[in-house]
């Protein structure tokens, strides 16, 4: 039976420059540590939920060598755009690289069998200290395409699993209107990344309002893909 793993946050860069060493020691050769682990880890047939910070390219034809670097490893993809994903496109554009076994989630959603995927990027928490005017309207946006995304889930499924790159807390830990909506939805797993380094402080992973988290940052799991138990 396939089984679900996920990792966000892989950074990959072809052109080698930018080293993401400057994270910390762990992060030295961690490229190499990813397609290792997944390589042993991972079968063809084995979901991988990608949410976010894929690739440091900022154009669509810069990512495509990392894209297919990810494309060539065993399993189904399913990716959602990160913080620093400059290169994402439209569905029209990313679904015209013609890549195997990735799928991009754009207001959009993914069905195995039994289980429901959506997911959006998220944005910063509305309590942090200069949240802008500019980045309400990105955060109601954000809450927008994570809603259009789970309506398009089937109503069918036993399971419901969301993707978002930013953790849905606010910095006092809270759950922020991300959370509000998942459960409205009845997200069942929610996994999310971005945080790196001290940003590991501020990792929950408890089950908050129903839902059960997992911080996937590819530090925090030791770039070994992380098993999503359902």
């Amino acid at each position: 039976m396939p089984l679900i793993y996920a990792i966000g946050d892989l950074h990959l860069d072809y052109s080698k420059k930018k080293p993401m060493d400057i994270f910390g020691e762990q992060w030295v050769d961690h490229e190499e540590k990813i397609f290792k682990n997944w390589n042993s880890l991972i079968d063809d047939e084995d979901i991988v939920l990608l949410p976010g910070d894929i690739s440091w390219a900022l154009k669509l034809d810069e990512a495509y060598a990392d894209l297919r670097r990810i494309d060539q490893l065993p399993g189904q993809k399913i990716i959602t755009k990160g913080n620093h994903d400059y290169w994402w496109q439209g569905p029209k554009k990313l679904k015209e690289l013609n890549l195997d076994s990735i799928i991009f989630l754009q207001n959009s959603s993914f069905t195995y069998e039994n289980v429901g995927i959506g997911g959006t990027r998220g944005w910063i928490s509305e309590d942090v200290e200069d949240f802008s005017e500019k980045d309400e309207r990105i955060f109601n946006r954000e809450l927008n395409r994570l809603k259009l995304s789970l309506d398009s889930i089937d109503k069918n499924v036993d399971v419901k699993i969301a993707m978002l790159h930013y953790p849905p807390f606010n910095m006092d830990s809270t759950p922020n209107g991300f959370v509000n909506l998942m459960e409205e939805y009845h997200v069942d797993i929610c996994i999310y990344g971005h945080l790196h380094a001290e940003g590991h402080n501020y990792v929950i992973e408890d089950m908050v309002q129903g839902i059960q988290f997992y911080c996937v940052s590819s530090d925090y799991i030791d770039f070994i893909p992380r098993k999503i138990i359902l």
